[in-house]
């Protein structure tokens, strides 16, 4: 079968870490370093709603969702063709649980700590030839103030794909990965609703009123197609449809982009909306950050300008001062939006106290690109 694919009109946003890969399995968890500090009774459910002082350990689940209505592509030839049928997304969700001085970095498998009504959940895309442990730093952070992190792996675009077809612009398969985003974020919350053999880990755990949608790079340009896009999808599927009845309150948009080749929207529901956009980003360009949170026409939206830090190190964890600012700021903006903390010292103020590490906009009073830095573009470890 030949399969005629969207294909992007931009330049490739690769994401290359430049510290050490995780040399995981898809069978495997990660040990990252955190902070554990405050012991919880898992006897007791927490109260519905967390407060910004609650730490948590991180608890490490891997479930696998396989969507039967669409297929997977083979970029290794010309044209592509379908080297299967359905789409299986490993998926890695990180959840609260008990936190334990001088414990393991990681809980694999560890019992969840009860909260009623379940957590919020925050719906993670990762870039492109990396995977959703490479940003442990950022992920864990959520986790451990009281949200859940569900993040798949997708099938073309995560680094053991990418390995596995040298030579192929396995890129192009973003325009999926919306869709991936979708029957993920239904499937958690299937699971989570009513107890699955493929996923018992989360059964209890996530609110779902309260879900957010984030995503860096490639992962942030597919966020926002599932957030603001109407047009259609490879596979034939609209976008609108994609996200019907999906209750996303906030999204997170980490040095993306808008799709042009597509028509973005205010959506009627208007979630919150957080860019955060470094000036000198040389793979994705301070502009393409800029044109998205322009063409988003609400007022309760914020934009993050990042100073000097490149594309990857604020998220993480290797750019120090960048990654503190990003990740305080999209902690508060989560809380604002999911949990509605009322946030003190407000967001807009928490994101300038900082001002030559970042820059805090918010509303129609965004940055402007008049006076932004002209910046080779690069998309290798940065």
């Amino acid at each position: 079968m030949i399969v005629t694919l969207w294909r992007r009109t931009e330049h490739r946003r690769r994401v290359h870490s430049n510290v050490l890969r995780s040399s995981l399995t898809f069978g495997a968890a990660c040990a990252i370093t955190i902070v554990l500090a405050i012991p919880l009774d898992a006897a007791t459910p927490v109260a519905h709603q967390s407060t910004p002082t609650t730490l948590f350990g991180v608890g490490v689940a891997r479930c696998t969702f396989v969507d039967h209505s669409r297929s997977l592509l083979s970029y290794s030839t010309v044209p592509f063709r379908v080297r299967s049928t359905s789409r299986t997304l490993v998926t890695e969700i990180r959840y609260p649980t008990l936190s334990v001085v001088g414990g393991p970095a990681e809980a694999v498998g560890a019992p969840p700590v009860a909260r009623s009504g379940g957590y919020p959940m925050i719906v993670f895309a990762h870039g492109y030839d990396v995977t959703p442990d490479t940003y442990a730093p950022l992920l864990d952070a959520w986790v451990r103030a009281g949200f859940v992190v569900v993040a798949p792996f997708f099938p073309d675009e995560n680094a053991s794909a990418v390995a596995a077809q040298p030579h192929a612009n396995t890129e192009d398969d973003l325009a999926n990965e919306p869709a991936d985003l979708a029957y993920v974020t239904r499937s958690v919350l299937s699971a989570s609703a009513v107890e699955t053999s493929n996923c018992p880990a989360a059964i209890g755990l996530v609110e779902p009123t309260e879900i957010a949608l984030a995503g860096h790079s490639d992962g942030a340009v597919a966020a926002g197609m599932l957030a603001y896009d109407h047009g259609v999808d490879p596979q034939g599927i609209n976008f609108a449809n994609l996200r019907s009845g999906i209750d996303f309150r906030a999204v997170i948009i980490l040095s993306g982009a808008e799709e042009t080749t597509q028509s973005y929207a205010t959506e009627a529901t208007r979630p919150d909306l957080l860019v955060v956009q470094s000036r000198l980003d040389q793979c994705n360009p301070f502009r393409d950050g800029v044109q998205l949170y322009d063409n988003i026409h609400q007022s309760n939206k914020w934009f993050l300008q990042l100073q000097t830090a490149h594309h990857l190190p604020p998220f993480d964890g290797v750019d120090k001062s960048a990654f503190s600012v990003a990740s305080s700021t999209t902690l508060r903006f989560l809380q604002m939006s999911l949990e509605d903390v009322s946030p003190s010292p407000s967001l807009l103020a928490l994101g300038n106290q900082r001002p030559a590490i970042a820059r805090m906009y918010s509303g129609v009073n965004g940055p402007a690109l008049e006076n932004a830095p002209k910046v080779k573009e690069n998309c290798g470890p940065n």
